[in-house]
């Protein structure tokens, strides 16, 4: 028996080790929201993201591009904060109030430019180095000219009254700067990069310093350090950008101060009474709870933050959270926005980003894998009937029209019913649609639906979900977007939608020097040894399994409750 099983290993091309899992020991914390969604949602489709966010590179950055409403980029030279031209790209087709020959080529967002910078990279590619360097070019977003210094959604006040938030909407001031902490992770030797990324720590430092606990605002003039209000809402959830900024910069930079800013930001933020979400950045929060818990030993409640992140209890943006239900037969759980606007209203870009901070956050509070495994399952599924190719036509407003998006621009968002005053009326939930009509009332065409700043975001998912060879188990890269992490092995969380136990077949990273030993940091104990190749694992019903690949042999050492090899964290968590 054993000279069989030598022979079979060795002559096998992939050598298999089976491992049956049994019941985890980390215990599982639901999250009340995804325990409501579907098991298995349906239809069940997952689509190819990283496939989808190099085509949109590829057909997005083309200046020669023909077609309606094409090329969807233009080069800005009016130099705005950097004596240089920068690009600008389309917020949704056909916008009137953009291109070269609109507002002297100056309207173009960074939202839309950022997102797509930063998708493009996580999905292997270099944008620094496309014939043009579009990293760079992102230096214009950094607003020296009107004394904030730090990155804004436009390049310069003079268009900041068109559309996008600029100085008067915090969330459109605080997350091109989330966006740019996580370019320069990737693109740390960019010429001025540290500047502006030191800049940017000093000035939200300050900040946060005047707020002094109380983010009760509707945004922060970082030129004259003034938290200012408007008619818009009270966004104390900036907190958490501030928080994952000054944290980053931390990371980076080592300066105590910033760690001090970011936890006084998590304290604002923990401290709100009722829900302060408003738009994206409360995800955030509830990563940062469980990482800095983890690194610095603070007693953030993640639940708490995680709760607000998904309810849809939001008070002033009433609804705001992650959608549920089945609509006709399709199930939309786990989408992104109004839980209330027409009966729902989910977004694409608001869907992609909440992945960003929500998948890395189980390496630091493994109980929730299966909540995010689950929740991560039902979001990638419906997302994409945000595209015209994956939603039926009688599901969208205008399908006759879908052939100017070259099959990587999608809807802006879809609802329970059209949130157009007289329009599209007699269509059935779900609704296909965007809101860029409503932008230039009489102007913007019926094409400013599809929303090529979502789309631009597709390598958010791109970077972080595969699909195995089990339809709806999902492998989820869990290091893909935990910036300015400290030294990790390869992580992988895969969830068993199932009711019963399935196997996945887990091969080894490419580039794994010599053989590998897997751990499970849900089931806390070591599942594969010595692998070359791969493993078929067996993952128990409705549970999850949080894999993780060190160089085998190596020295193991327990300190303050986190298991490490060859002096890497493994386990956050051990017991």
């Amino acid at each position: 028996m054993l000279m069989k099983l030598k022979l079979i290993v060795r002559f096998t091309f992939l050598s298999l080790f089976i491992v049956a899992l049994c019941h985890a020991q980390v215990k599982q914390v639901p999250i009340g929201r995804v325990a409501a969604m579907a098991d298995l949602p349906k239809p069940l489709q997952i689509i190819d993201w990283r496939a989808m966010a190099l085509d949109f590179d590829r057909t997005i950055y083309d200046f020669k591009a023909k077609g309606e409403y094409w090329p969807m980029v233009w080069m800005d030279s009016t130099g705005k904060n950097f004596n240089q031209p920068t690009l600008g790209m389309y917020t949704a087709v056909g916008d009137v109030r953009q291109g070269p020959q609109n507002n002297k080529g100056m309207f173009h967002e960074s939202l839309a430019n950022m997102g797509s910078v930063l998708g493009a990279t996580l999905v292997g590619l270099d944008k620094s180095k496309q014939g043009l360097n579009y990293v760079g070019m992102l230096k214009n977003y950094f607003n020296k000219d009107n004394g904030w210094n730090i990155m804004m959604n436009n390049t310069a006040p003079e268009v900041a009254l068109l559309g996008g938030g600029y100085g008067r909407d915090w969330w459109y001031d605080v997350y091109p700067n989330v966006l740019f902490y996580a370019i320069y992770d990737k693109y740390p030797a960019e010429p001025e990069f540290e500047q502006m990324a030191r800049s940017i720590a000093e000035q939200f430092y300050k900040a946060d310093s005047i707020l002094n606990g109380n983010y009760n605002y509707s945004y922060f003039d970082y030129g004259q350090m003034k938290p200012m209000t408007n008619q818009i809402c009270a966004q104390p959830d900036a907190a958490a950008g501030h928080a994952y900024i000054l944290y980053s910069a931390y990371k980076k930079f080592g300066d105590p101060r910033y760690l001090k800013g970011a936890i006084s930001a998590m304290k604002a933020l923990e401290s709100q009474k009722i829900n302060p979400t408003y738009e994206l950045l409360m995800p955030f929060g509830a990563y940062l709870a469980a990482r800095i818990n983890a690194e610095q030993g603070t007693t953030f409640n993640t639940g708490k933050m995680l709760d607000w992140t998904f309810d849809g209890t939001a008070v002033c943006r009433e609804g705001w959270g992650f959608l549920l239900g089945n609509w006709n037969g399709f199930d939309i759980s786990g989408t992104v926005g109004s839980t209330v606007d027409h009966g729902g209203y989910a977004f694409l870009m608001n869907t992609f980003d909440a992945a960003w901070p929500l998948v890395p956050m189980v390496r630091y509070k493994t109980e929730y894998a299966n909540a995010i495994g689950k929740w991560m399952l039902n979001a990638v599924n419906a997302s994409r009937l945000f595209y015209p190719q994956y939603m039926p036509t009688a599901h969208q407003t205008i399908p006759n029209l879908a052939g100017v998006t070259k099959g990587v621009i999608a809807y802006e968002g879809f609802a329970k019913a059209s949130t157009f005053d007289t329009l599209y009326q007699s269509l059935k939930a779900p609704v296909a649609q965007g809101d860029g009509p409503k932008w230039v009332p009489g102007k913007n065409p019926e094409v400013s639906q599809f929303s090529v700043y979502g789309s631009a975001h597709a390598g958010i998912f791109g970077g972080i979900v595969k699909e195995t060879k089990v339809k709806g188990i999902l492998g989820l890269d869990l290091l893909a977007t935990d910036f300015y992490r400290q030294n990790a092995y390869p992580t992988y969380l895969f969830y068993n939608p199932y009711q019963s136990g399935k196997a996945i077949l887990f091969t080894v990273p490419k580039g794994a020097k010599g053989k590998t030993d897997v751990y499970d940091a849900v089931a806390q104990r070591f599942v594969a040894r010595n692998l070359a190749k791969g493993a078929k694992v067996v993952i128990p019903a409705q549970q999850s399994v949080v894999l993780v690949c060190v160089p085998a042999g190596k020295k193991l050492q327990v300190k303050n409750k986190q298991m490490l090899i060859d002096g890497v964290v493994v386990d956050y968590n051990y017991k």
